[in-house]
């Protein structure tokens, strides 16, 4: 999608949304199951269930995901219920798909899990479980651009208006006491939000001069000369933020929560194998992306893109919270509710089945 298209369908939908942007191109496209996740024989369907459909996108962050698909264990987990899988380029489309049940259940970063949750009264999505911290990083053009305070006066990318990093570059330009109009992108610093998948060719081009952006576009970045000027992970406490949690429709959870037990199992496990196996699970991810998008990623930008990425079942929900907070101070949202939005009663009991600690909600649990 042309950078133009996309920037001006982003602002008419949020002329009509006051909140976080809920702009969306499609519901995404849809996976065949991989070879590796075959139905065992006299496996038995979860619920009645014919299929569980999972969300997610193709990008290193959903590493869980990507992993879990691949190496079948969603599959192992549901028995005869199919797992079924939907990829996607946004999280506002993948909202659209859970609201409409075109998905079952997701992984998505966190201020559309936000906004979602806010524009639906609290009523369309839980948070049942944690997937990734970090693997997000401001890379610049090292000509233009050689410290921190040279990134005032210039363009610089995020993916989308009022997605996780548009929030977070808007936050930290705040921090700088410079001034940025957060709808149109137009301040002390120049905010272009652009699709992540044209935006090495923009910064190839010199139309940016830099991009606030996750995995494994950061890396993307660096092989065309960039130069990673701030990594997010240093401005958490602990170095950790949630930058992708699961969801579920409430109706599903309510209804299923044998087959959403299932999911978080195979979560859980993917998690485990890929801290315990980072090469072996590092190469099964970029699998998955081939087969997802037909183009698998290049050493050069995989590796130090995995590298940045942090694996954990903790959906890190304080760290959500403030970015609840940072969406209010740029603007994009207003007193949110977030009471409600995590439920992690099947996630803690998996984590004690398998001896593993159980997680917090920060205050943000469902009654």
């Amino acid at each position: 999608m042309p950078a133009t298209t996309a920037l001006r369908r982003t602002l008419a939908v949020i002329a009509a949304l006051p909140l976080l942007t809920l702009a969306a191109c499609s519901y995404g496209s849809k996976a065949d199951n991989n070879d590796t996740a075959k139905i065992a024989a006299g496996a038995k369907k979860i619920d009645g269930l014919g299929s569980v459909k999972i969300g997610y996108f193709g990008n290193l962050t959903h590493g869980t995901a990507l992993v879990a698909n691949q190496k079948g264990f969603f599959q192992k987990e549901l028995g005869a219920t199919k797992a079924a899988y939907q990829i996607f380029n946004a999280g506002p489309s993948e909202i659209e798909a859970l609201n409409s049940g075109s998905i079952d259940i997701g992984w998505i970063g966190p201020s559309p899990a936000i906004n979602g949750y806010i524009k639906s009264g609290g009523k369309s999505l839980r948070i049942v479980g944690g997937s990734a911290s970090g693997g997000v990083k401001l890379v610049v053009d090292p000509k233009k651009i050689k410290s921190l305070k040279d990134v005032k006066g210039k363009k610089i990318a995020t993916p989308q208006l009022g997605n996780t990093q548009d929030v977070a570059f808007l936050n930290w330009i705040a921090d700088q006491g410079w001034k940025v109009d957060a709808q149109s992108g137009k301040g002390d610093v120049s905010v272009i939000r652009t699709d992540n998948k044209i935006t090495p060719d923009a910064f190839k081009s010199g139309s940016i001069d830099g991009a606030w952006v996750p995995e494994p576009t950061a890396s993307k970045l660096v092989a065309e000369g960039g130069k990673v000027l701030l990594d997010e992970s240093s401005l958490w406490p602990d170095k950790k933020f949630v930058i992708t949690n699961i969801i579920v429709r409430q109706a599903f959870l309510k209804e299923h929560p044998k087959a959403v037990e299932a999911v978080l199992r195979a979560s859980v496990e993917a998690n485990k194998w890929i801290n315990a196996n980072p090469d072996a699970a590092k190469a099964a991810a970029n699998k998955q992306l081939e087969s997802d998008s037909g183009k698998a990623l290049k050493a050069n930008v995989l590796d130090p893109a995995w590298k940045s990425i942090q694996f954990t079942d903790d959906p890190l929900a304080a760290t959500l919270n403030t970015e609840a907070e940072h969406a209010v101070k740029a603007g994009l949202l207003q007193n949110p509710d977030l009471k409600g939005i995590y439920d992690l009663t099947i996630l803690n009991k998996v984590l004690k089945a398998e001896g593993e600690s159980t997680v917090g909600d920060a205050g943000l649990g469902a009654s």
